[in-house]
């Protein structure tokens, strides 16, 4: 997928002037603090604007990938070829049917800010979203939920760019993306799951390493743009409370530190990170990362941690868990990015032998 990066920066930039950018590191986009560079970076500021790179992109054969908040996603070493590209629309609306309302916001809108603006204006029924990190748009793709709860509860319907025609076309093939909705009924929502997401999930090689989903021309093929919510109407002070609480759970649970996570999904009835806990791992030190002390399904970047230190650290939490709880953990995290294939059985043998000497340090 080469292409000519200053070429298309010259074409793109007098549309766009300060809004794109070459070389962007992408660790000042997402939660860990990770990743190379983005050939080139463009905040958009409309569905409009997103339409017309879509289809410049299907035209030109360029690789888009659109991001949200970057909260549930590890970028390669490597960086990611092509364009990345923000959506910055963030407005919403609620029509008010008597006994509950239904809310029509944009895909890009973050998760504490809208339930707090909610709650002032005395709209209930998202307060279990408080504290969740990132997007509406990543929280449909995920599924997002907390607390017993999740999105798929109160969702209506999504609306979203469909580039999958795009993608099957040829270079020099003008395709127009489509704008399609659905109901909440087509999106195979389950725990931590949608039909979106589906194509998105890492797997493991046969030697045990971690690889990547197949990219696309055009990331994802279907882009959240919109959805509607289902609300009732609630006094602001209750629904407050009930946020506070939620927060309050959440600040005492999760790492303050630049994490990435959950790195696995929750077996049923179980948690990863009572599993890593019970694996001896919670806390431990690796290099530049940690195991959190407080939720052991997130790992905190202590500084300097690459992307290749992430997933070997990734790979030898999955194997101690099944050597030592006899559970495969499932990966939640996103690889995106350049990954080139990463020695991780070395790395982790020398995670084994300084794990090794630690517990011999520690029975003395």
């Amino acid at each position: 997928m080469a292409f000519q990066k200053d070429a298309l920066y010259a074409r793109l930039q007098p549309h766009f002037h300060e809004r794109i950018r070459r070389d962007e590191p992408l660790s000042e986009h997402c939660a860990f603090g990770i990743g190379g560079p983005a050939d080139l970076w463009l905040d958009l500021v409309s569905k409009e604007e997103l339409f017309r790179l879509v289809q410049l992109c299907g035209e030109h054969r360029v690789p888009l990938l659109l991001i949200g908040n970057g909260t549930n996603v590890l970028f390669a070493d490597q960086g990611v070829r092509g364009i990345v590209a923000h959506l910055h629309e963030k407005e919403f609306e609620v029509e008010n049917e008597g006994d509950s309302a239904l809310l029509l916001a944009d895909a890009g809108l973050s998760w504490p800010s809208l339930v707090n603006q909610l709650a002032s204006m005395g709209w209930s029924g998202l307060q279990f979203t408080a504290g969740i990190p990132g997007t509406l748009g990543g929280g449909v793709m995920s599924n997002a939920g907390a607390h017993n709860k999740h999105l798929g509860q109160v969702l209506e319907w999504i609306e979203v760019l469909d580039a999958r025609g795009v993608n099957a076309g040829e270079p020099g093939e003008i395709a127009v993306p489509q704008i399609r909705r659905y109901s909440r009924d087509e999106l195979d929502l389950r725990y931590h799951h949608s039909r979106l997401r589906e194509q998105r999930y890492v797997r493991w090689s046969e030697d045990e390493s971690l690889l990547p989903a197949p990219r696309a021309l055009i990331e994802p093929p279907e882009m959240v743009l919109r959805l509607a919510l289902r609300l009732y109407p609630d006094q602001p002070e209750h629904i407050r409370e009930e946020i506070g609480a939620y927060e309050a759970i959440r600040r005492a649970e999760l790492p303050r530190e630049k994490r990435s996570g959950p790195v696995f999904l929750d077996p049923e009835g179980q948690r990863a990170g009572e599993l890593i806990k019970r694996a001896g791992l919670r806390g431990r030190v690796f290099g530049n990362l940690q195991v959190s002390p407080r939720n052991a399904n997130y790992l905190i970047n202590r500084g300097g941690a690459s992307a290749n230190d992430v997933v070997a650290l990734i790979s030898y939490i999955r194997g101690e868990v099944l050597a030592r709880c006899g559970v495969d953990l499932a990966v939640d995290l996103e690889l995106q990015g350049e990954w080139q294939p990463v020695k991780t059985h070395t790395m982790i043998s020398a995670y084994a032998r300084r794990e090794a000497y630690a517990r011999k340090e520690r029975r003395r």
